[in-house]
């Protein structure tokens, strides 16, 4: 479970800007809308939120944001893969040339099999610059970690704390100076560091989802045991769609697409053995109550972008994932989007303690009781177009004495965008 991310030097992003996921200590909505993550030690717990929406003007940053993160995964899950004088994928903020080749920072901290870590890095697109990582089995800080850049004598200088057990001597020889020693212990195969490294896989993203997600739901509708929880969902969202109808060709792969998660491949091997296709109708009913068969390509975008959501939803509610999506309102209707974001605020529909981190510019949300006062965040700009991100809390807005949506759109809130007269 993530509790805190935060960035530094990222695109837009120039200062240390850090999204928190740590319920405030009001009571409100609590027995539905927060998460209690256990941690090891006696009875020790962290109460987190299940989801959190970040408002802003379009070009404030909300994305980079969201990208920020998604990078920090990709730098990780690929770093041991990376060949000498391979760039580490990072953009600094470039309207500073203090920035321009300093190097951008990454940090989390999240819970994994009952524990609290704290790791980040560093990095240029030429180097790992620093690297780090704090454990806390039963409570208690352990320093595993620690790496820094030495300008002078141009190689790292290291600590590997006495708590970090295995070949840590043979591991710090097989990192380079562009991958991180987390990714190459975890590659060579150490079990201390694995629940750090597996961590990063179970963070999703939209761009993967709309590579994975339709061809997933498809495969589910085809079987029989699975078709009815599609169904379900669609029916829940009021679709008017009463069935889905696969019809099976020529073969096409859906494992062509690399980012469809390890959790997913058993699940669709078996399918594609059997070489087809699989195309998609759906069944709704006229007037008469006669049924009409449409192809799924006739069906609005808002229908198109659900179902693709549905299983990548099902599936990161289920195994507990952490999900971001970057304008969760494209294309659907605002029930629709309270609705998704429902399902990780109830504990009946995420028993597992997911987390949905989300940009929208839904506002009607704001004033339902979809969200807390602490998921909601923002972004905007300031005078020198840099991302600042900043909780709604810091406003303490009074509960239920404000209206959400009015105060925002009057600019109490900042984070709108700044339009000036296209007339003289």
């Amino acid at each position: 479970m993530l509790i805190e991310f935060s960035v530094t030097n990222f695109k837009s992003i120039k200062d240390r800007q850090t999204l928190s996921l740590v319920a405030s200590k009001g009571r409100e909505m609590a027995d539905t809308q927060t998460l209690e993550a256990p941690c090891s030690g006696a009875g020790s717990s962290i109460t987190l939120l299940p989801s959190v929406a970040i408002y802003g003007a379009n070009a404030a940053g909300k994305s980079n944001l969201l990208e920020s993160l998604q990078t920090m995964k990709d730098i990780v899950l690929g770093s041991a893969q990376q060949h000498r004088g391979d760039f580490v994928p990072v953009v600094p903020f470039k309207l500073d040339a203090t920035t321009r080749n300093a190097p951008t920072e990454f940090e989390v901290i999240f819970i994994a099999e009952d524990v609290r870590y704290q790791y980040g890095f560093s990095a240029t697109r030429e180097r790992i610059v620093d690297e780090w990582l704090f454990a806390y089995p039963k409570n208690r800080l352990q320093h595993w970690l620690g790496r820094e850049w030495d300008k002078k004598k141009k190689q790292h200088e290291w600590l590997l704390g006495p708590s970090l057990m295995g070949e840590k001597n043979l591991w710090q020889k097989s990192t380079r100076d562009n991958a991180l020693y987390l990714s190459t212990a975890a590659q060579l195969n150490s079990q201390q560091l694995q629940p750090v490294f597996d961590w990063f896989i179970k963070i999703f993203d939209k761009d993967s989802i709309s590579r994975w997600g339709h061809d997933i739901s498809v495969l589910l509708c085809d079987r029989e045991d699975t078709k009815e929880d599609v169904l379900e969902y669609l029916r829940a969202a009021d679709l008017d769609i009463d069935s889905i109808q696969v019809e099976k060709t020529t073969f096409e792969s859906v494992l062509q697409h690399k980012n469809t998660p390890r959790s997913m491949r058993q699940t669709i091997v078996r399918e594609e053995e059997k070489k087809f296709r699989y195309d998609v109708q759906t069944m709704h009913h006229d007037p008469d109550g006669e049924s009409v068969v449409f192809d799924f390509d006739e069906e609005s975008d808002g229908t198109q972008k659900f179902f693709s959501l549905i299983w990548p939803w099902i599936d990161v509610l289920t195994n507990g994932y952490v999900l971001l999506v970057d304008e969760l309102n494209n294309s659907l209707h605002p029930k629709l989007v309270e609705y998704l974001v429902s399902l990780f605020n109830n504990k009946k529909t995420n028993p597992n303690n997911a987390q949905l981190i989300f940009t929208t510019h839904d506002i009607t949300i704001l004033n339902q009781k979809t969200l807390r006062r602490d998921q909601i965040w923002f972004c905007e700009k300031d005078e020198i177009q840099t991302t600042q991100v900043y909780p709604l809390s810091d406003f303490r807005p009074r509960k239920g004495r404000e209206n959400l949506e009015q105060m925002y759109l009057s600019g109490r809130y900042g984070a709108l965008p700044y339009i000036e007269s296209a007339q003289g």
